[in-house]
C-alpha cells in the first residue's frame, strides 16, 4: 500500500487500506453524508465508521473523500535481493526476519518461474532462483544496520546469493520487475486468461501453505507461479488459463478451493487483499461464522433495498439470484 501526499512524500507500508485511511466522507444508499472520523492522531469516540466502510467493496456506501496518513520520505532506503535453492527456504528466511522483528519495510517473494517471464518481458537478467525482495528504511546507521541483521538471518536458512541494492535506479528496476510480475505472465501465455487467487495465513504457516500451493499446481497440471507479500502471510497464484476449456476453469477453480481450505484450518483468510467479490462469496459463511449474520445486518440497515453493489462479498447467492 503507498500513499502519497500533496507534498509529494511516499511511503510503503504493509497492511491493507484499513490501517491508512483516517477518515471518510461516505454517501449512503438513502442519500445521507456522513463523515466518518477526525484527522486526531487517535480517538475514542463513537464506533469506528471508517475501518467497517473500507472494504466493504461498495456495498454500504460510496465514498467521495478520504484522509489518509502520509509518513515524511526517510534519511536512506537500502534494497536487497536474496537468492535460494528452495522456495521452502525463502519462506522460512522470511518466516525468520518477520519473527526476529527486524522492521522490514517490504518483503516480497519472487517463485523461480515469474522471473523466467520476467526477463523475457523486460528484458533484464534475473537469476531464476526462488527469490527475496528487501527494502529497509530510516536513518543511514538504522537502515544499514536492519539490512545487516536481515542478512545474518537469511543466509542462516539457505541464501545462495544476497546482493546489496543501494544506488536509487538499480532498486527502481528490481522493484519494476516485481510490478510488471503480472503482465510478464500474461505475454508468456498468449491465448490464455491471466486468474490471480490469493490467500493470507499467519506467519507461523506460511511455509506449509505456499508448500501446499506448489504441490496443487503440480498434481493438477496447471501452469502457474507463486509471488506475495509474504512480510504479511499474503500470497498470490497467478494461474494460465482456458476461458474456453470447461476443464481447465474447473481444475484452477479446485486449486483455489484447495488453498482456501488449508488457509481456513489454520485461522487465516480466503482473501488477503483481491477482495470477495462473487468469487469467494461462497466461503464467508465457514470462515466468518456466526458473525456473517451480523454483517448481514449492517448491509440491510444501511442499504435496505440492495441497490449497491448487490450481490456482492456477504451477500447469499440465493438472495441476489432474481436481481
Amino acid at each position: 500500500m503507498a500513499a502519497t501526499g500533496a507534498s509529494g512524500t511516499t511511503t510503503v507500508r504493509y497492511g491493507g487500506m484499513r490501517e491508512h485511511v483516517r477518515a471518510l466522507t461516505v454517501v449512503l444508499a438513502d442519500g445521507r453524508v456522513i463523515r466518518t472520523g477526525s484527522l486526531a492522531a487517535k480517538s475514542s469516540s463513537g464506533l469506528d465508521l471508517t475501518h467497517l466502510f473500507v472494504g466493504s467493496e461498495g456495498t454500504l456506501g460510496i465514498f467521495t473523500e478520504l484522509w489518509v496518513r502520509i509518513w515524511g520520505i526517510p534519511e536512506a532506503t537500502l534494497a536487497a535481493r536474496a537468492e535460494f535453492k528452495t522456495v521452502d527456504q525463502a519462506v522460512a528466511a522470511a518466516t525468520a526476519i518477520i519473527g526476529a522483528g527486524v522492521p522490514v519495510v517490504r518483503l516480497e517473494l519472487v517463485d523461480a518461474p515469474f522471473f523466467q517471464y520476467i526477463n523475457a518481458y523486460a528484458h533484464t537478467a534475473f537469476a531464476l532462483s526462488p527469490t527475496l525482495l528487501l527494502e529497509f528504511r530510516g536513518s543511514r546507521l538504522g537502515a544499514r544496520a536492519d539490512l545487516a541483521a536481515a542478512k545474518d538471518l537469511v543466509m542462516e536458512e539457505g541464501c545462495t546469493v544476497f546482493q546489496e541494492v543501494e544506488d536509487a535506479a538499480r532498486q527502481g528496476e528490481m522493484w519494476a520487475a516485481r510490478h510488471s510480475a503480472a503482465f510478464a505472465f500474461m505475454a508468456a501465455h498468449p491465448g490464455l486468461g491471466h486468474l490471480a487467487t490469493d490467500v493470507c495465513v499467519p506467519i507461523s504457516k506460511l511455509g506449509e501453505a505456499v508448500g501446499r500451493a506448489k504441490a496443487a499446481l503440480a498434481e493438477l497440471r496447471m501452469e502457474g507461479a507463486i509471488l506475495g507479500h509474504v512480510g504479511d502471510g499474503n500470497f498470490h497464484v497467478s494461474l494460465a488459463v482456458n476461458p474456453n476449456d470447461p476443464a481447465d476453469l474447473a481444475r484452477a477453480e479446485a486449486l483455489s478451493g484447495r488453498l482456501v481450505d488449508h488457509a481456513l484450518s489454520v485461522q487465516g483468510t480466503c482473501t488477503g487483499e483481491h477482495g470477495v467479490g462473487i468469487g469467494k462469496r461462497r466461503y464467508q459463511d465457514r470462515e466468518h461464522g456466526p458473525s456473517l449474520a451480523v454483517m448481514r445486518s449492517m448491509k440491510a440497515l444501511l442499504d435496505p433495498k440492495g441497490i449497491l453493489n448487490p450481490g456482492k462479498l456477504v451477500d447469499a447467492e440465493s438472495e441476489t439470484a432474481g436481481r
